[in-house]
């Protein structure tokens, strides 16, 4: 009796796994996120065309695209990160780690949002490339803290990061070339 009663106390709870509306609920997170950013980035079409960029920037409608996948992606791997399933190597398939996890997903999440008003709404390059550091930051320890709960949210992660990082040459080099 005291084995079974060990075995049901280090077994995760499955029905404690955040199911489909947990899902939903991350994916409206993440694309309130989106629209309060295109909100703050009314006419951010003109304003893109009319800076000096180097040579390398992407054409202006490309954002769009990329970010709805990516906005996508950052919900799933949010979601994936709360049900921690333990294929990390952890053996972290509870609850342990599933709240700084998701701390630093909600404060990677707001420096992302900041972004955009910042950039386009208040013109402020080298505020907002700050921001963009910071995000890079949080970022990182999102995917650290994501990898220690379920190594395929880390990794769905990793195109969000890559796409930031060249979002953070960007900015810079727009900062500079328009100061």
């Amino acid at each position: 009796m005291a084995d079974l009663r060990r075995e049901e106390i280090s077994r995760p709870n499955r029905r404690s796994r955040p199911g489909w509306p947990t899902l939903l609920l991350l994916l409206a997170v993440c694309y309130a996120v989106a629209a309060l950013g295109s909100v703050a980035a009314a006419g951010s079409g003109e304003t893109y065309r009319a800076l000096d960029r180097p040579s390398w920037a992407p054409p202006g409608w490309l954002f769009g695209p990329v970010w709805t996948v990516l906005y996508g992606t950052i919900a799933v791997a949010a979601w994936l990160a709360l049900r921690g399933d333990g294929d990390s190597g952890s053996g972290d398939s509870g609850r342990t780690g599933r709240v700084p996890a998701m701390v630093w997903w909600s404060v990677q999440l707001a420096l992302n949002l900041a972004w955009t008003p910042l950039f386009f709404a208040a013109g402020a390059y080298g505020w907002a490339f700050a921001d963009i550091c910071l995000l890079l930051l949080a970022l990182a320890v999102t995917i650290v803290a994501f990898a220690r709960r379920r190594r395929a949210a880390a990794l769905l992660l990793l195109p969000y990061a890559a796409w930031v990082t060249y979002a953070a040459a960007l900015n810079l080099s727009i900062w500079l070339l328009n100061a």
